[in-house]
């Protein structure tokens, strides 16, 4: 069940930190995180990612290793940069953000309302659609950096920054998925760390892990290509709706 819901909603506009919140706020659970299940399932819907994009990962490094700048070196820098507002948040303010993570679900419905605010902005998309610029991508960029709270989500976030600046459907939600894949390895190798500094242990059994791992991989595949063929038709916006009952819910419920 926890991969799924980690498949699901990585990708969907609905924001896993948010729903994991309310989760165990609704379920009154306290758990001990445990980094080995935490970096299979975030390594299966990385896996996911690649699967579905990997003609455009191999040409991207294919560019990369030509030492000459093209459209591709040109598209590399521009997710370089759009890594970068995430990598200062997660740098200069690590501790100060993992207070949001404490059970504040008035919090968590706040920023799912302000999630709903941003999916009907993509009504007011710019037509017709464009490549994403340098500038467009640091803006992406911050975007996803604020999406770090829990109940704004990141995809969410990203798609629809792209689109009001004018980036095509297709376009936008190819972006905000591969500006992903450094921050969510990135994050991996910092808990892999903390695992070796701990001797790898884990309470769970290869089972269990394998079985977490198919899980979020196999609903990864399902909702990437779900949010693809959304964001190509236009349909993101079903999930404001979504996103509004749901924080107005927890807002309701918190106070």
């Amino acid at each position: 069940m926890l991969g799924i819901l980690q498949g699901l909603t990585e990708f969907l506009p609905v924001s896993s930190s948010g729903h994991i919140e309310l989760g165990k706020y609704l379920l009154n659970i306290q758990t001990t995180e445990d980094l080995t299940f935490s970096v299979l399932v975030h390594g299966a819907t990385v896996l996911s990612i690649v699967i579905i994009f990997w003609r455009d990962i191999f040409d991207l490094f294919k560019a990369l290793f030509t030492f000459k700048y093209t459209e591709e070196t040109a598209y590399i820098v521009k997710l370089f940069l759009s890594m970068i507002p995430i990598g200062m948040v997660g740098l200069l303010w690590k501790d100060q953000l993992e207070s949001f993570f404490a059970g504040n679900i008035v919090l968590v419905g706040c920023c799912l309302l302000f999630t709903a605010a941003l999916l009907l902005l993509t009504r007011f998309e710019k037509t017709p659609g464009r490549e994403v610029s340098f500038l467009d991508s640091v803006l992406i960029g911050l975007s996803q950096a604020i999406a770090v709270l829990p109940g704004i989500s990141r995809s969410g976030a990203t798609i629809s920054t792209a689109l009001a600046l004018g980036v095509s459907r297709e376009k936008a939600a190819k972006f905000s998925f591969l500006m992903v894949l450094a921050p969510i390895i990135g994050a991996n190798l910092v808990e892999m760390k903390d695992m070796a500094e701990t001797g790898f242990a884990s309470s769970l059994s290869p089972s269990v892990m394998i079985a977490g791992f198919l899980a979020a991989f196999l609903s990864g595949l399902l909702a990437c290509n779900l949010m693809l063929k959304l964001v190509k038709e236009g349909r993101i916006i079903y999930f404001a709706a979504y996103c509004a009952i749901v924080g107005i819910l927890a807002i309701v419920s918190g106070l």
